[in-house]
């Protein structure tokens, strides 16, 4: 097997298209078809089901593929120090993001530091949920993560504390409050974030004993914000999703600490701190220092 077969295989279970494979890896179709064929023969499995263009990896398929993923990661761990060792500062990371405090704030923050010493690095940001992040560290596709500490499944490194915020429309008496309880909160439609805080905010609310008359889910902060300008309910979202500037485009919400103040921990993890690249090691401590 080569390196190229792996990574068409490991390219192809995340996309599920050989169209896409071949646009990201800039080869052709007959190509992926060819290295697919050829390490389902080596390894005398079949890897994936195919439906004309489509593919859907196969039980065996995802088994090989978390081993697959820890060796292209290892790779590129290695092409990394050699670079490193030659001066060039090349190669590429992926970061996970799990929602509007680590890809709107965090990020461009870090990034801006990062990119001067690091301008040939390619970077690509993965977006997703906890869970999703949580996945992606265990099959190797991301290299490093946003978290919510504390996080007992990888090796984590402390960012930034948060605190999580009420929503209110303008118009309610509520809004009129200092700061806002989970007891007053439950008492009107909730709009539940479906993105990095969901499970947080169910914790706060399971903790408390208390069950929010939940009305939507919704995955973006702007849409939860305009829905509460809207008198369409009330919200619980991280601090650092928001902005002066952006509740400013919207009149009708008041923001509101919660009582008693509901703090979270935000942190970088990774697989395992053993396995490190100098470039991962650079940005969790400029992450740090910001």
């Amino acid at each position: 097997m080569t390196f190229v077969q792996l990574e068409v295989f490991s390219v192809l279970a995340e996309l599920k298209s050989f169209t896409l494979a071949a646009k990201q890896l800039k080869i052709s179709q007959s190509a992926i078809s060819h290295a697919l064929k050829a390490l389902e023969q080596q390894w005398n499995v079949r890897l994936f089901h195919r439906n004309k263009n489509e593919v859907e990896i196969t039980e065996i398929g995802y088994e090989l593929l978390i081993y697959t993923n820890e060796i292209l990661s290892n790779s590129s761990v290695l092409t990394q120090k050699i670079s490193d060792f030659h001066g060039f500062k090349a190669g590429k990371i992926t970061i996970g993001s799990f929602g509007a405090s680590s890809s709107n704030v965090l990020i461009p923050l870090i990034l801006k530091k990062f990119t001067v010493k690091y301008p040939n690095i390619e970077i690509f940001i993965k977006e997703g949920t906890d869970k999703q992040i949580a996945q992606w560290l265990t099959e190797r596709k991301i290299d490093v993560g946003f978290v919510v500490l504390p996080e007992d499944h990888f090796d984590t490194y402390p960012i930034i504390e948060d605190i999580f915020v009420a929503l209110i429309p303008k118009n309610l008496t509520l809004s009129q409050k200092q700061s806002i309880t989970l007891k007053e909160i439950v008492q009107y439609p909730f709009l539940m974030t479906a993105a990095g805080s969901e499970q947080h905010v169910n914790q706060i609310f399971r903790q408390a004993n208390l069950n929010p008359i939940i009305k939507c889910h919704f995955s973006q902060i702007l849409t939860i914000i305009n829905m509460v300008n809207n008198n369409m309910g009330v919200s619980i979202v991280a601090d650092m999703a928001l902005n002066k500037n952006l509740l400013e485009l919207y009149p009708n919400v008041s923001k509101h600490p919660l009582s008693p103040n509901i703090k979270r921990s935000i942190g970088l993890a990774v697989k395992s701190k053993n396995y490190l690249s100098p470039i991962i090691k650079d940005f969790i401590e400029i992450a740090q220092s910001i």
